[in-house]
């Protein structure tokens, strides 16, 4: 394994990904099992922000405390990653958000976006990608080219779920990216779903499309 890849190992997070995992699970449980999960993912993956000293006057005295000094940007790719979106907000409040929406061609699986918004990217800027599923590394590789071309060179990965094929992919044309995890799953099927995986993420948080 890459020394680049965190896989969060946690008592809650492998009780709440079995029932993520269960078919029987319904959308409206789903969606709130994946942000709790990514809530409790959340602690791991902003343990290397770095803290600055700020003066602060309490009810009782005055004292220095520490509070955050990276500028953060949180970018969902669409529409899965909206779905882990809500947990990093609530824990980083002050980041700024971008999107970029990307969908896999089902016969070429390569990735094509339809929507890019981000907001200007320092070098400094911590950036936290958010999909739950690594799967082939088309969608995250394309992804990270863009945000890259931005001016981002401080970038982390945060999925669920990923299998080997898509880790080398993302970690061969980016080398320097950090990921993290819950779970190393063990292969691609045909159409390049992960197995055991958990599905179509985007259908089971917010419904089959027509």
């Amino acid at each position: 394994m890459y020394k680049q890849v965190t896989i969060i190992k946690h008592p809650l997070i492998e009780h709440k990904m079995t029932i993520i995992r269960d078919v029987l699970t319904a959308n409206n449980y789903f969606r709130g099992l994946v942000k709790e999960v990514s809530q409790l993912m959340v602690f791991e993956v902003t343990k290397h922000l770095s803290l600055t000293i700020k003066e602060i006057q309490t009810p009782v005295t005055s004292m220095k405390g520490k509070v955050i000094e990276n500028d953060v940007l949180i970018i969902p790719i669409m529409r899965a990653g909206l779905g882990m979106l809500d947990a990093f907000t609530d824990m980083l409040p002050q980041a700024a958000i971008g999107h970029i929406g990307l969908v896999r061609d089902e016969k070429t699986l390569q990735p094509s976006s339809y929507i890019v918004k981000l907001p200007k990217i320092k070098p400094t800027t911590e950036v936290f990608i958010l999909d739950p599923m690594l799967a082939t590394g088309g969608s995250l590789v394309k992804a990270i080219d863009m945000i890259k071309a931005k001016g981002a060179k401080k970038i982390t990965y945060v999925g669920l779920v990923a299998v080997q094929e898509g880790i080398d992919k993302t970690l061969d044309a980016h080398p320097d990216v950090k990921i993290y995890i819950t779970s190393l799953d063990e292969q691609l099927t045909a159409h390049g779903f992960i197995s055991p995986g958990l599905g179509d993420c985007g259908d089971r948080l917010y419904g089959k499309e027509d």
